[in-house]
């Protein structure tokens, strides 16, 4: 249902009603009334369930005059994903900013767009389902540079200590909570946005209407944020100087974005390869990828030459290549190499493909739950979310994206367990964070990150190839708010297979972040088992949590995955994102840490056994009979038993027939759980549920 608002409006009264847009202190030159649009019955969210969209488009008429010059369409939104168009009197002016932040939005009217008389604004529909708040519509007479220009706000920011200007990014809030709309010069070296402004060295001139905002200062993970309210009149400048402190200690670890686009070779998104330079450096990312759509990057490193930030990271040439099979990051590539053929049809041609350029290539899946041209890597009947079984074979990665914070996942933790069961296979892939940024503010680059352990002192000088070495060895962790660090019997780290272990094992956590995150949970995984938990205070302190336990030596191999959670940040500065291809309207944004696997040599054989290999092992000493199975099975744990169920499976037998059903009750506890988490995933089957915890000491 389409409804249409009439309200007379003389343009030439709308100055009055503009001043201090920075408080809104009455965006309803053309509509100050709220509306809620989107599609009836289909809320995309749950507080939307219940409410009553006025339809999929606004239609809003008002009394004006008709403009010589340019002016200024001023709407307050929130709650954006698609692309709603913006026309006035059938004239296109542009889009509400894709961003699904509260933020005023500025577009430019040009001369003659408004008529004497009657005037129309239309807004929408998008593409797709997309509830929306608008609560603020007005015009300023003036170009968007005066209306938006009419105070100035002088920053500098710098790290206690240092007289140098730090890179980093500005949020400005106004009075009602939302990103505020400001201007910048050109040839500024600034990256600005509603509301957000990167700045190469700590400096900034930013055009804002007068009012009372919070202007934050921060520059990602690594760094706390300073803070202040100042009030602008019209015509001051006032000088804002902010300090930021490194807090989280990441020595010997260096913080990279495996997934980073532009919208100079991707073609979409909307940050320039010299806006993504400045961003970079404005979060504190040390090891980009370069990963633009079937592009080979190559002038990202001029760019950080250009905008003054090569000192802050060294770039990698790589490529997402986007097939009709899924996305894969590829890098690092040659000079002059070619990009990877995106038609290929298969994994293992494609994989081919990528590696065959000379040199180390490290391969990533990305984002293996989201829908691209039909595919959806991990979907229900492709992938068994239990054995790590794909029905196109291995995938025959290096890495996978656990956590993607421009794709979050409904459930985030869906795809942590998707890749410790393909480990389980013995497929040894590293999880990975990273941010698939293609904006400058939509989703920040670097907000999901991956810390690569290696020298990390000069950030202009890292050694890619010591790095992409260590990322497929598995020493790296995965970072979206919290930095998990596992260590056993103080000796492994990630990455290491820990041997000659005593009848107990020692092992410890520490959950560092920033002072504006927390952590409440911290969990312990066994061949993707929870084996512990550990619920913890929230806390600003850096060290959010110290956990130990100890456990005891198993019989057999296990991978060990630590998982640290928390609260999601929701401030403005760092707000994690809604899913972007959600499977509920139910959210609730939560941060991690996770730690890649240390292996333990249970077995003592000092080499690394799968379960799917202990499997195989135990059904080629038994064969497939239940009795004999499922005994054999007892000295093993969950993971294994799930795997002889598959084994059992593929040779045509039926887990849920009456003679497995009549020994599987007098089976050990892990296996019978083993084959009910396996049967499952073949539909609805009796038997016992799949647990989530392990009541071994």
């Amino acid at each position: 249902m389409i409804r249409n608002h009439t309200r007379p409006i003389v343009l030439s009264l709308l100055v009055m009603l503009v001043v201090g847009v920075g408080e809104c202190h009455a965006l309803d030159g053309i509509d100050g009334r709220r509306h809620h649009l989107g599609t009836e019955g289909r809320p995309e969210w749950r507080e939307f369930a219940g409410s009553h969209p006025e339809g999929r488009r606004l239609e809003l008429r008002f009394e004006a005059r008709a403009n010589p010059t340019e002016v200024t369409l001023l709407i307050r939104q929130q709650g954006v994903k698609l692309g709603w168009e913006v026309r006035l009197n059938d004239r296109r002016l542009g889009e509400l900013q894709p961003v699904e932040a509260a933020l005023v939005r500025a577009l430019d009217v040009p001369p003659g767009t408004l008529r004497d008389g009657e005037n129309r604004l239309m807004i929408g529909p998008p593409n797709g389902e997309d509830d929306v708040i608008l609560d603020g519509i007005a015009l300023d007479p003036r170009p968007v540079r005066q209306a938006l220009g009419g105070s100035k706000l002088e920053v500098r920011v710098t790290e206690p200590g240092r007289l140098a200007g730090l890179p980093c990014r500005l949020t400005i809030i106004d009075a009602r909570g939302a990103l505020a709309a400001n201007v910048v010069d050109e040839g500024s070296h600034l990256a600005a946005r509603p509301g957000v402004v990167y700045s190469p060295d700590g400096r900034a001139l930013i055009g804002l209407p007068p009012g009372r905002y919070n202007v934050y200062a921060s520059r990602g993970f690594e760094y706390g944020v300073d803070t202040r309210v100042v009030d602008l009149e019209e015509g001051q400048i006032r000088r804002l100087d902010l300090a930021i402190r490194r807090e989280v200690p990441t020595e010997g670890l260096i913080a990279c974005d495996t997934h980073v686009h532009t919208l100079t070779h991707s073609g979409h998104g909307d940050a320039t390869i010299d806006e993504r330079a400045v961003t970079l450096a404005g979060e504190g990312v040390e090891l980009p990828i370069a990963t633009d759509h079937d592009h080979l990057t190559v002038d990202l490193a001029a760019s950080a030459g250009r905008m003054g930030v090569s000192a802050h990271f060294t770039t990698v040439v790589g490529d997402e290549v986007t097939t009709k099979i899924g996305h894969f990051n590829a890098f690092p590539f040659p000079a002059g190499a070619s990009p990877p053929d995106p038609r290929l049809a298969t994994w293992p041609d494609l994989l081919k493909a990528i590696r065959s350029a000379p040199g180390e290539r490290v391969v990533v899946l990305n984002h293996p739950r989201d829908l691209h041209a039909g595919f959806r890597p991990f979907e229900p009947g492709r992938f068994n979310p239990v054995t790590g079984e794909h029905r196109n074979g291995p995938p025959g990665v290096d890495a996978v994206e656990v956590i993607n914070s421009g794709a979050m996942q409904s459930d985030p933790m869906q795809t942590v367990r998707d890749w410790m069961a393909l480990r389980n296979q013995g497929d040894r892939t590293t999880a990975v964070a990273a941010s698939d940024s293609h904006d400058v503010a939509r989703y920040i680059v670097g907000q999901g990150r991956t810390y690569i352990v290696g020298r990390d002192d000069d950030p202009a000088h890292l050694d890619v190839d010591a790095a992409c070495r260590a990322l497929k060895d598995g020493r790296a962790f995965v970072s979206l708010g919290l930095l998990a660090k596992l260590r056993v019997e103080d000796r492994f780290g990630v990455g290491d297979l820990a041997t000659n272990l005593g009848e107990e094992v020692r092992v410890s956590v520490d959950v560092l972040g920033p002072s504006w995150s927390s952590a409440d949970h911290v969990e312990l995984f066994a061949n993707g088992i929870r084996v512990r938990e550990a619920r913890v205070a929230p806390t600003t302190d850096i060290l959010k949590a110290r956990v130990a336990w100890t456990l005891r030596r198993p019989s057999h191999d296990v991978s060990l995955v630590a998982v640290a959670s928390g609260p999601g940040v929701t401030a403005p500065f760092w707000a994690i994102p809604r899913p972007y291809q959600p499977t509920s309207i139910d959210w609730t944004p939560r941060v991690f840490g996770i730690a890649n696997p240390v292996d333990l040599d249970g077995d003592g054989d000092g080499t690394w056994t799968s379960p799917r290999a202990y499997a195989e092992g135990v059904v080629a000493r038994t064969g497939l009979a239940p009795a004999s199975l499922l005994a054999a099975l007892g000295a093993y744990d969950e993971a294994t038993a799930a795997q002889a169920a598959s084994f059992c499976r593929a040779s045509g037998l039926d887990i849920r027939d009456a003679e497995f059903t009549r020994h599987l009750p007098a089976a050990a506890d892990p296996v019978r759980r083993g084959f009910a988490a396996f049967a499952a995933t073949l539909g609805d089957s009796p038997g016992e549920k799949p647990s989530t915890a392990n009541p071994a000491k």
